[in-house]
């Protein structure tokens, strides 16, 4: 899965979305099938690494797909009542499945058939327009557009996408757009791009770990192993409805940080709880694991509103590398309690109030339009720069303004403004 996350978002950025989200779906479709008739372990283990490459390649381009095809409300509803808590549904189903189906071979069938239920949807989602037209495809954008127009009963439409400045082409259909091909190396091209990217390395590493060794740990709780799985998935239904109305209400930053502190806070005091009160322990752990879970849904859309269009798939796989980093990291959290049963919740406590407070140093997005270069990535808080987006760097020239995009009746619109209004339908 970390491979997955590192490749996928180059080529999302490079191909498309669209083109990697049915892709890495495929590969993980057709090989679960042959994972069923593995006829060695050494084989069952190879069919594992590439089934997580897809994995995790499908979902995050999906979620990146899904950000940049809606408008600003309906973004965060998909990214948590759609992406999240399907994603809950799904941890639901598994340990029902895995109680009535003992069978390894037939509960891998059983998990894999409803994945064949996703072809006819390559029919049906398009592309998103803003790589398209990040890339210099303003025709097939339009084309898109004026569709969701059509459904959304907009008749009379007109020309969407329209140069309004010659010397602002290097935003749509310029030669230095399509010429220069994004790499890993834009995140850290501008000082603004790079503290986002340093700081969202560490808080979607930091979260990942606490989420695991929690969940991981699920388990080793008393009871019925089957019932406490459950659990800890209703417990993540809760999470994702909370995360809905936090987005709704609060900023990014204030939302991500109070809930990564809630957490670090109940790390550092289950350890004092005695064995004797293992239901408050049960509790506070649902509970740890509730604010971590609420904290995941947050910085995913986060994170996509803080990279700009032409590189937010490099920039949300990155993260989500982060994220396995920290998920191939958190059992040997878990084994510290060998030596000391308080280690591990005293040094992970340690580090979740300290990504929560480096969440606050973030720049907040709420309400704001998504970025379409490098230049137009906000700066972090604790940095004393200019708040002039577009010139971050030394010697850069001047980047295009956010105004590129006029309607048929020659009003300037931003790109983002423009396209959320005409698909927040969709």
């Amino acid at each position: 899965m970390t491979s997955g996350a590192f490749i996928s978002g180059h080529i999302s950025d490079r191909c498309g979305r669209k083109i990697v989200v049915f892709g890495a779906m495929l590969i993980q479709t057709a090989l679960g099938f042959i994972q069923v008739i593995s006829w060695s372990w050494e084989v069952f283990c190879i069919l594992c690494f590439f089934i997580g490459f897809g994995d995790i390649s499908n979902y995050v381009a999906a979620f990146v797909l899904g950000t940049e095809l809606l408008g600003k409300a309906e973004r965060i509803a998909y990214s948590t009542l759609g992406v999240c808590m399907f994603y809950a549904v799904g941890y639901i189903i598994l340990p029902l499945f895995a109680y009535y189906i003992r069978a390894w071979r037939m509960l891998l069938l059983a998990l894999t058939l409803p994945e064949v239920l996703y072809i006819p949807f390559w029919w049906l989602i398009p592309e998103s327009p803003r790589w398209l037209i990040a890339q210099g495809h303003v025709k097939e954008a339009e084309k898109i557009v004026q569709g969701f127009a059509e459904k959304n009963g907009i008749t009379h439409v007109g020309v969407i996408f329209e140069i309004s400045n010659s010397r602002d082409d290097t935003l749509l259909n310029s030669s230095d757009n399509q010429k220069h091909p994004y790499s890993f190396l834009d995140l850290v091209k501008t000082s603004n791009i790079r503290n986002v990217t340093i700081l969202c390395f560490f808080v979607w590493m930091i979260t990942s770990i606490g989420y695991f060794v929690l969940t991981l740990g699920t388990p080793n709780m008393y009871g019925d192993l089957y019932l406490n799985c459950l659990i800890s998935a209703i417990s993540e239904i809760v999470a994702y409805t909370i995360a809905w109305w936090m987005m709704h209400n609060s900023p990014r930053r204030i939302a991500t940080s109070s809930m990564l502190l809630l957490g670090g806070l109940i790390l550092l005091v289950i350890q004092f709880i005695p064995p004797t009160l293992h239901i408050l322990a049960t509790v506070l752990v649902m509970i740890g694991k509730t604010g971590i879970t609420i904290t995941f849904a947050i910085i995913y859309v986060f994170s996509a509103e803080l990279y700009p269009t032409v590189v937010r798939n490099m920039g949300i796989g990155v993260c989500s590398m982060a994220s396995r980093i920290g998920s191939i990291v958190s059992p040997y959290f878990v084994f510290l309690g060998v030596y000391d049963r308080k280690l591990p919740f005293l040094l992970m406590g340690t580090l979740i109030l300290l990504a929560g407070s480096f969440c606050l140093l973030l720049p907040e997005t709420r309400g704001q339009d998504l970025p379409e270069t490098v230049y137009h990535v906000h700066p972090v808080k604790c940095l004393c720069t200019s708040t002039v987006t577009s010139h971050s760097g030394p010697n850069v020239p001047n980047a295009p303004p956010m105004q590129d995009v006029q309607v048929a009746n020659n009003g300037a619109f931003s790109l983002p403004t423009q396209m959320d209004q005409t698909m927040s339908v969709c």
